[in-house]
């Protein structure tokens, strides 16, 4: 049996699964363009429009120039605030505060590259994050017990290829090498006093992405893409302080980061105005259970997560103002992974809903900037998680929180 005062909220960031007070459902990250981002990355499979089509659908290389980079960077900050309705403390220490803000400011880049081989055939470079966050409460708040500081970083090297089959099919396949390192700490909870333990842990993974896209008129273009899951076995310390340093020790959590499939639609209605639909479903569901282990193979905790599957819906538009200006516009709907049952102070996110603006001016042939803005309203999430017999408490309340996100791009093309 494992060790009482070794719970889920000590350990759960060896697996990724760290608040998602933002960006897609669970703890992915969609914002891998500031042109994507204008238009709440609706039609992102089927659009094309950059070199960052590599992450969304690497079909779309053969719709761009013979040579193009592209470089972006989003500024996110989430902002998340809990209220407290009957919390109780670890056993004999005091209540304490409500945490605070829990969202931190991040900037998140991305990078891409694509070349022509050939009039039919591309190749391409992309590097992002497409998972995670850092969350941060007040060390001495009532849940200091459950969760205080939760990250996540991840970098993912994605080489891909393209192929134009004909004037209508275009097909596109990549490999992903995904760096993950996690960091979590808390307190712990030995009645009379406090101490603490920090968890660290990194891993490689490999997948892959597949896409196609159609040309069913010259105005009108379908694509569909796929990215598989990354196998992770994360290996990693926890630390104990004070009484507890005899239990640190190595440890490893193997989980898998989900696959999605994307359905897009990109239409061109006139010379001003094109639009855009997208529709994601992710596989959150391989995410049933937190398993821990001590590297010599003995269960140091395991606890039921019961994750959902989700989906994604948006829609968008582009105004054409001149040869040189778009103006962008779009929404979306983004259903959370995290079951209301099974809700912690480390997964506190919901449904989100996202409205977004952009832009786009064209300073010259060779030379492109985008900008984008996305406010997103996250549903009030109410959280129950009773600990207490295991000395950690009962966080009690609901979360109130929404994001704002500003992205840059520039595009070169040569």
């Amino acid at each position: 049996m494992p060790h009482p005062l070794i719970t889920r909220s000590a350990l759960i960031a060896m697996t990724l699964s760290v608040t998602s007070l933002a960006h897609a459902a669970g703890f992915a990250l969609i914002e891998q363009s500031a042109s994507g981002m204008g238009n709440a990355f609706a039609g992102a499979a089927a659009s094309a429009e950059d070199a960052s089509t590599i992450y969304f659908n690497p079909a779309g290389m053969t719709y761009l120039p013979d040579n193009q980079l592209v470089a972006a960077g989003h500024l996110i900050r989430p902002s998340a605030d809990f209220s407290n309705n009957g919390s109780v403390a670890g056993t004999g220490r005091p209540l304490n505060g409500t945490g605070g803000d829990i969202g931190e400011w991040a900037l998140l880049p991305n990078l891409y590259f694509a070349k022509a081989i050939s009039p039919n055939i591309r190749l391409g470079l992309g590097i992002n994050a497409p998972f995670g966050l850092k969350t941060n409460y007040d060390d001495t708040w009532l849940g200091r017990f459950q969760a205080i500081k939760s990250e996540v970083k991840t970098i993912n090297i994605n080489p891909s290829i393209a192929f134009k089959v004909n004037d209508q099919l275009s097909l596109g396949a990549g490999i992903s090498a995904m760096r993950a390192e996690a960091t979590l700490t808390r307190a712990v909870n030995l009645v009379a006093s406090e101490t603490f333990v920090g968890i660290k842990g990194n891993d490689w993974g490999v997948g892959y992405n597949l896409g196609a896209i159609y040309q069913f008129t010259p105005d009108t273009r379908v694509g569909v893409s796929f990215r598989s899951k990354v196998d992770q076995t994360l290996k990693g310390r926890a630390t104990f302080g004070g009484a507890l340093a005899a239990l640190s020790g190595d440890i490893t959590a193997s989980t898998a980061l989900p696959e999605n499939v994307s359905v897009s639609a990109f239409s061109k209605l006139n010379n001003q105005w094109d639009v855009m639909g997208d529709v994601t479903w992710t596989r959150w569901s391989r995410f049933k259970e937190l398993r821990i282990l001590r590297t010599s193979g003995v269960l140091l905790s395991l606890t039921p997560e019961n994750w959902e599957n989700t989906l994604r819906f948006s829609a968008g538009t582009t105004y054409h103002y001149n040869e040189n200006l778009k103006l962008r516009a779009g929404v979306a709907y983004d259903q959370e992974a995290v079951n209301d049952q099974f809700r912690t102070a480390r997964i506190p996110g919901n449904d989100r809903t996202w409205l977004s603006i952009g832009a786009q001016y064209k300073f010259s042939e060779t030379s492109v900037v985008d900008v984008g803005y996305s406010h997103l309203f996250i549903k009030d999430a109410s959280i129950d998680d009773n600990q207490t017999a295991t000395l950690n408490g009962r966080i009690k309340g609901q979360y109130d929180g929404d994001v704002n996100i500003l992205s840059l791009q520039y595009t070169h093309n040569f």
